[in-house]
């Protein structure tokens, strides 16, 4: 990959101004969206850069630039969801591999795992990765992947990337993380021995609740043309104005990101304090299991919780009498969300594993948004009392 001007600057200026930071061809600030499937060639002896936006688009082009300049990667690739980019790197595999894999997982990673991925005899051991024995004892000589998140969705628990990446060199499996839920601003993975970053782009890097994407961030040139191949042979690749959308959200990223560490520390406070909530969950409070991990390996803490209700009747008034706070899926964007993981986003989830987890039906997810604090604490406040 070529080499961007802002290289060596801060984190900040590079999320403003992007890879490139104007368009070469128009000197546009604004990266222009590309809206076409096709390019003119030259000549016959020389076809050019561009020749087709399943695979190269300029629009999307910018942006894949732009996350493997801000993770620290080598290349960036663009897809049309967090799933199809996961799909990407799941494709890989190929059967008779074996998987070591988070046992707290987003239920859309699980149902691809378990439900797709072992059809083609690819083998999944689910552990907690932040086990280091747990994690050992589940190599094999078949392992080809160690697949997880920090923090995890939704029960937040921490894994020790630089732990991960020492096992991962040892027994040559690919290191992969999944960095949606803290960013490159917060967390850059490959600086602890990852070979790929996924992110969903649909949550905190384009931030506005506005667009699906997913991203994947390679450490090396041999994987980066092992995901070239599968984004062109899928046919995932983002759009391109929902790539311009997620370059725009990447730009106020380092803001955004701020006001969510600082209000999700706030609300988890107050909820700590309130008599219908039994336990919060927030890798920035000192009493978190990862917290020291967290400060060893990151930045910031997010803008995601979970919390433990008293009773389903609580979860259920909650869930009707929030107003500014909105019942709904997803995450990361400007407005606050509550969501229900047991029946939402970790349906897929078997029971017992959820129960193990502790994805019980008094379990709460908050994805604190950009509004005043004030009036988020205020509206939790209403809807628990």
């Amino acid at each position: 990959m070529e080499k961007s001007r802002f290289e060596n600057m801060s984190f900040i200026t590079r999320a403003v101004h992007g890879f490139r930071g104007f368009d070469p061809a128009t000197g546009a600030i604004s990266t222009p969206i590309y809206q076409t499937s096709t390019y003119r060639h030259t000549s016959l002896e020389d076809i050019g850069k561009y020749d087709y936006s399943r695979t190269i688009n300029p629009t999307r082009e910018e942006l894949e630039n732009t996350i493997a300049m801000l993770e620290g990667g080598v290349a960036g690739f663009a897809f049309s969801s967090g799933l199809s980019a996961e799909l990407s790197v799941f494709s890989m595999l190929s059967q008779g591999d074996h998987v070591v894999i988070g046992d707290d997982t987003y239920g859309g990673t699980y149902r691809m795992s378990e439900e797709l991925f072992t059809r083609f005899g690819v083998e999944f051991t689910p552990v907690d990765t932040g086990d280091e024995a747990a994690v050992r004892a589940a190599i094999r000589p078949n392992t080809k992947m160690i697949y997880l998140e920090t923090p995890t969705n939704p029960m937040m628990k921490v894994t020790d990337l630089a732990m991960i990446g020492r096992i991962s060199k040892e027994c040559g499996a690919i290191f992969v993380v999944d960095n949606t839920f803290l960013t490159p601003y917060f967390q850059r993975p490959i600086e602890f021995g990852a070979d790929i970053v996924i992110h969903s782009g649909t949550k905190f890097l384009s931030g506005h609740h506005d667009t699906m994407s997913g991203l994947v961030v390679t450490a090396n040139e041999e994987l980066a043309e092992k995901i070239h191949y599968m984004i062109k042979t899928e046919g995932a690749g983002l759009a391109p104005f929902d790539s311009w959308l997620v370059l725009r959200g990447i730009k106020t990223l380092p803001l955004r990101m701020d006001r969510h560490n600082e209000n999700c520390m706030k609300v988890a406070e107050f909820l700590k304090q309130h008599p219908r909530v039994e336990k919060v969950i927030h890798t920035g409070l000192p009493e978190h299991p990862g917290h020291e991990i967290m400060l060893k390996q990151t930045s910031g803490f997010g803008g995601t919780l979970s919390f433990v209700v008293d009773s389903v009747e609580t979860v259920k008034r909650v869930l009707a009498n929030v107003e500014m706070i909105m019942f709904a899926e997803s995450l990361g964007g400007t407005d606050t969300l509550i969501t229900y993981p047991l029946t939402q986003t970790h349906a897929s989830i078997p029971e017992n594993l959820r129960e193990k987890l502790g994805i019980t039906d008094r379990l709460l997810r908050l994805s604190v948004g950009l509004e005043d604090v004030n009036d988020i604490i205020a509206d939790l406040k209403k809807a628990l009392d």
